[in-house]
């Protein structure tokens, strides 16, 4: 899948990509005020070629990030979590993406008025994963659910606004299903799944849910505490952001994990590896499958989980061959197969308030940034 000759990823012992292009993205964006800090790696198959922190963890400046810092992934958590435990319970034969969702979570089916079960019974994992299976986009459930098992129920309750592969919307509420789901096929609560399946084997030691307080201080706020004096500052710190994965106690698979860059970048390695056949957690066939754009329904640029560039894409205009996605509080990973490279960037956005939209900018200007160094000291083929 490269484009270096006979190699499929760059070399980090051999090659020295000049990331100062990149360096200067980041350091305007915190001068602009897109966040309070940052922490971006830069990585391939073989590891990391570049990291580094920048700006602070709050906006009063008083911490400085670093690599050790600690994000609210948001989204993120659907394929960090659960597209990638889907994968490994394919993987092992406990899945089908032709397995329907009622077959798993009956009551998605049985809670329906009757004259709405038939179009819910032909909802599968397929479905799920490029968010076609006709639900909306989300519900507030933290309003009347504040336990994961309430917040399940409520979502299996929500009526379906298409046909199973009719339109793709991208869905919270699949993605809590789609976690629920993974849990039951798996017979351990998704958190243990994750943990087991793909965080213990990729060495992942600070990807996890409901950090406890002494990693408080090494997590990078997000924002203001609904409700409280401005002038008091109380920030979110080590509790999910996302208001639907708090009232599900952080255990929802569409949002709920933290994790650091080096962490994420140790993911995006893995998928890489995978590409090759190195892998010993995702099959290559697998692999290329999840990262195939499915196009369910026709012209959607989704993949398994994943999300493929198309338009103003947040992959920037130079990795049209990418795959990746992004998180709410600021956070996104893109992985290049043609240059055997992953990009990602942690940051925390929403603080002080998720009015700031810069992020999308950065996000582009990033990945063009990263590309254009790769190329520059690793010219590609013709």
């Amino acid at each position: 899948m490269a484009a270096f000759g006979s190699r499929s990823s760059l070399s980090a012992e051999e090659r020295s990509p000049d990331f100062t292009p990149v360096e200067r993205v980041l350091d305007l964006a915190v001068a602009d005020g897109a966040f309070p800090g940052c922490v971006a790696t830069i990585g391939n198959a073989d590891g990391p070629l570049w990291t580094k922190a920048f700006g602070h963890l709050a906006a009063d400046k008083q911490q400085a990030a670093t690599p050790e810092t600690i994000y609210d992934l948001a989204s993120l958590t659907k394929i960090l979590g659960t597209t990638s435990v889907v994968a490994c319970l394919i993987r092992d034969g406990k899945l089908k993406l032709d397995d329907p969702l009622g077959k798993f979570v009956p009551e998605f089916v049985a809670t329906a008025p009757e004259d709405k079960q038939a179009k819910r019974r032909h909802v599968t994992i397929m479905h799920l994963l490029t968010h076609s299976s006709g639900l909306p986009a989300g519900r507030p459930l933290y309003k009347s659910a504040s336990t994961y098992k309430d917040v399940i129920a409520e979502a299996a309750k929500v009526p379906l606004d298409a046909s199973p592969g009719e339109k793709a919307v991208y869905s919270d509420l699949g993605y809590m299903l789609l976690g629920e789901t993974a849990a039951r096929a798996g017979g351990k609560p998704l958190a243990e799944l994750e943990r087991s399946l793909v965080f213990e084997p990729l060495a992942m030691r600070d990807t996890l849910r409901r950090p406890g307080e002494t990693l408080h201080a090494r997590i990078a706020s997000t924002e203001r505490v609904a409700g409280t004096n401005p002038e008091e500052n109380l920030f979110h710190r080590g509790v999910v952001h996302d208001e639907n994965a708090r009232g599900g106690e952080g255990l929802t698979g569409h949002a709920g994990l933290f994790s650091t860059a080096a962490d994420v970048g140790r993911y995006g390695q893995e998928w890489l590896r995978a590409l090759e056949g190195k892998s010993s957690v995702f099959p290559r066939e697998l692999a290329e499958k999840f990262t195939t754009r499915q196009n369910v329904p026709a012209g959607s640029s989704r993949a398994l989980g994943w999300d493929t560039p198309s338009g103003q894409s947040s992959s920037g205009s130079k990795m049209p061959k990418a795959f990746g996605h992004t998180g709410f509080t600021g956070t996104s990973i893109w992985i290049d197969p043609e240059r055997g490279i992953y990009v990602v960037l942690l940051s925390n956005r929403v603080h002080p308030t998720r009015a700031n939209q810069k992020i999308a900018a950065v996000r582009r200007a990033l990945a063009d940034a990263a590309a254009v160094a790769i190329d520059a000291a690793n010219p590609r083929s013709p």
